[in-house]
């Protein structure tokens, strides 16, 4: 069983943030919080609520598993992940090129 620790998800946190080019007041606003509770976090001062886990993960674009353990997602979540950054106009084609590759590849 994977063990959690704060200090290593606020790392994760902080890492991904800034991968991003998001600032902690940015995200702050996401979560509907003060950049101080967003640096508590960061530094593994504070944990977070449930919901607020998930605005998380919504908004930095990787699981919940992720932030809480550091464990490599897997290949679903990676493209979930993927396509959640695509517009949504453009999602039906990006559909049909992912079925002419994975066609392709089983030929």
């Amino acid at each position: 069983m994977e063990t959690f620790d704060l200090k290593g998800m606020g790392e994760r946190i902080r890492t991904r943030r800034e991968e991003l080019n998001i600032s902690r007041e940015q995200l702050a606003e996401q979560l509907d919080v003060s950049s101080k509770f967003i640096s508590d976090i960061e530094y593994g001062i504070r944990g977070v609520s449930l919901k607020r886990l998930v605005l998380l993960s919504s908004s930095l674009l990787i699981s919940v598993d992720y932030i809480l353990f550091g464990s490599l997602e897997s290949s679903e979540y990676v493209f979930t992940d993927l396509i959640r950054t695509c517009p949504d106009s453009k999602k039906l084609q990006l559909l049909n090129i992912i079925k002419q590759i994975i066609d392709s590849y089983l030929s």
